[in-house]
């Protein structure tokens, strides 16, 4: 396991958008009179730094050394941020402009968002040369920079600034915003959304685009790395010289997605200035990714809460082999700790043929990681007929387990697989034949978790049926 390092010596600045995020809180039991909308008793008011500040305030919560640069006007949200900033360490260097410092107003009840109001003006024409010379100030100390474009104008002259980062040496971290990513060449590291980057690449519409063009952007822009975020479908890091790494999603619960960029980009940076690799650097982003989703509003991470992840090499399973549902779940679960896609598929498998393994070396070669759930007797009988199935279940279950393609079988009892396959969770559902999607059983919780479900052809001439007709059976 890879213990998350002591970045109590690591040292960053956070340059981009800054804003208030303030919440209001109360109960809501009746309809307004006036229009079709819930009335809110506001009983509570609490304010929060939203934007670049958010992304400063999760870096300090990890027990970095952290300046803030961006703008701000000078009135009471200004002063209300700088001390939501402020009181978890963070050093507010942000310079003070003509502007109105940004406010975005969530009303909630019930632990539920109603209303969202933004309050702001254009801060582009105060980003310029004057801001960049500021922010050149605070680069000195820094181990790497972050930006934090919430296109809200701090960064304006982004490129510019990027610049005087490479000049000095400092590595850039950049969470973009817009249709203009050349703004960001020669930085480091790249944080987009899927969103973000379909609309930059095009649509991607399976793995293999998806790969193909972050990696003709990453070149094209002079990039060491591309962090994709890919929300239920986790994270992909595309990088210079290294194969293509996938990390499942963690999250258990997805309560409230706000901030959540802000933190995967900070918990990035805050490994890397303590001298972690990127690939585990973005293997405890998205542990904190799956953390901060189940929280309320603009959240951080702690050091605590982050413990401990395994290292980047995917491990072997520490069994194999024909195993209990919950021994199976154990595995399953730490392959997806260490980015491992899991494939799933189904079957009586009664008497093993060609045709079997050819489907199964196909199903294989989907992922990582191949599971095959094996319909107990009783289940045979109630599909296939009294007369089935020829071989017991241990039988055909032992007979999967010793091909090389398949590394869990597992048994099932009901009529279909569908409990089975929410509980594991696969990334990749495997079934042969003809089969429609929507016809394949457990289909709907891969689905909805991001996963695929795909049908393969079975190989002419070779079935079960037709054996046992052979046969005279």
């Amino acid at each position: 396991m890879a213990m998350l390092p002591d970045m109590s010596k690591g040292n960053v600045t956070v340059i981009g958008d800054v804003m208030l995020d303030r919440f209001w809180s109360g109960g809501s039991r009746r309809i307004s009179p006036e229009a079709p909308v819930p009335v809110v008793n506001v009983m509570t008011q609490e304010d929060r730094a939203g934007g670049a500040g958010n992304v400063a305030v999760n870096l300090a919560h990890l027990g970095i050394d952290v300046s803030l640069v961006g703008l701000c006007g000078e009135d009471d949200h200004a002063r209300a941020l700088r001390a939501c900033v402020e009181e978890t360490g963070v050093r507010w260097n942000v310079m003070p402009c003509g502007g109105e410092t940004i406010v975005k107003l969530r009303v909630l009840s019930r632990n539920q968002q109603l209303l969202r109001m933004d309050f702001e003006s254009a801060l582009a024409s105060y980003g310029n040369d004057l801001f960049v010379g500021y922010a050149r100030q605070h680069l000195a100390d820094a181990d790497l920079v972050v930006f934090s474009d919430y296109a809200k104008g701090s960064l304006a002259m982004v490129d510019r600034l990027l610049e005087l980062c490479r000049e000095v040496g400092k590595p850039t971290l950049v969470d973009p915003k817009g249709l203009d990513f050349e703004r960001y060449r020669g930085a480091t590291v790249l944080t987009p959304n899927l969103a973000e980057l379909e609309a930059i690449v095009g649509p991607c519409n399976d793995e293999a685009a998806l790969l193909e063009k972050t990696e003709t952007l990453r070149t094209s822009l002079d990039l060491q790395a591309i962090l994709v975020t890919r929300s239920e479908a986790g994270m992909t890091l595309i990088q210079a010289d290294s194969p293509p790494q996938h990390l499942a999603a963690s999250a258990r619960e997805v309560y409230d997605v706000t901030g959540a960029g802000d933190t995967v980009i900070a918990v990035m940076a805050g490994c890397l200035s303590a001298g972690l690799p990127l690939s585990e650097s973005a293997r405890f982003a998205n542990q904190a990714a799956g953390i901060v989703v189940a929280k309320l509003g603009t959240a951080s991470v702690t050091p605590a809460e982050l413990g401990a992840i395994p290292t980047s090499e995917p491990r072997p399973p520490s069994k194999t082999g024909v195993m209990s549902e919950s021994d199976l779940l154990v595995e399953i679960e730490q392959a997806k700790l260490t980015g491992q896609r899991v494939v799933m598929t189904n079957g009586c498998f009664d008497i093993l043929h060609p045709g079997h393994v050819s489907y199964l070396q196909q199903a294989s070669a989907q992922g990582d990681l191949l599971v095959v759930a094996v319909n107990d007797d009783d289940s045979v009988r109630r599909l296939k007929g009294a007369t089935r199935p020829i071989n017991p279940t241990a039988d055909r279950m032992a007979i999967l387990a010793a091909l090389g393609c398949v590394e869990f079988v597992v048994p099932f009892s009901e009529d279909t697989p569908a409990r089975l396959i929410e509980a594991v969770a696969p990334d990749v559902l495997v079934k042969g034949g003809d089969y429609k999607v929507e016809e394949i059983a457990g289909h709907e919780s891969v689905v909805a978790r991001g996963g695929r479900v795909i049908t393969l052809d079975f190989v002419e001439g070779h079935s079960t049926s037709g054996m046992l007709a052979r046969l005279g059976k």
